[in-house]
């Protein structure tokens, strides 16, 4: 299985939207990183989103760019921020026949549940960016011998968007 991992874009304050939604920059960032997903020809099985604005925005967004259909997210508290890495692995486990999956999600379980396919014992230090994405390939869940194939940052998500096709 190849799991996507992605923190949600930059939000408003609550004392803008009290609902935190992505704000104009973070929407621009998640549509350059879904764009560079695509063009890394990069599709999905499954996304999953927790139930916050800024979370599902996200995966909207990223769905929309690569060609997902949106009535297919799926919402769920098991990736929230707090959650357990343990509890978000159990919810992957749970797919019937899903090779590529993305979480859009937050900090710090994006990078607990990195952690927990990476390595045991140890906590491998996996810093995410708002927009960033990385790629972890296991071969069972649950895991701790998952392989690192790679993490962008937003900017690296960028130019790859951006980029000119020879």
């Amino acid at each position: 299985m190849e799991i996507y991992l992605m923190q949600h874009g930059p939000a408003l304050p609550k004392d803008r939207d009290p609902e935190e939604g992505l704000n104009p920059e973070g929407e621009a960032r998640i549509h350059a990183s879904g764009q560079a997903l695509k063009k890394m020809g990069v599709a999905f099985d499954a996304i999953f989103s927790s139930p916050k604005k800024r979370s599902k925005q996200t995966a909207a967004i990223v769905a929309q760019e690569v060609g997902f259909p949106l009535e297919k997210i799926i919402e769920t508290p098991k990736v929230k921020a707090m959650t357990p890495p343990e509890e978000t692995i159990q919810a992957l486990s749970g797919l019937s026949g899903a090779k590529r999956v993305l979480i859009a999600g937050h900090l710090p379980s994006v990078a607990e549940v990195a952690s927990f396919l990476l390595t045991q014992g140890t906590k491998a230090a996996v810093q995410f960016e708002m927009g960033g994405c990385c790629r972890i390939d296991v071969d069972e869940l649950p895991t701790h011998s998952g392989r690192l194939r790679w993490y962008l940052i937003p900017d690296q998500l960028k130019l790859i968007a951006t980029s000119v096709e020879v």
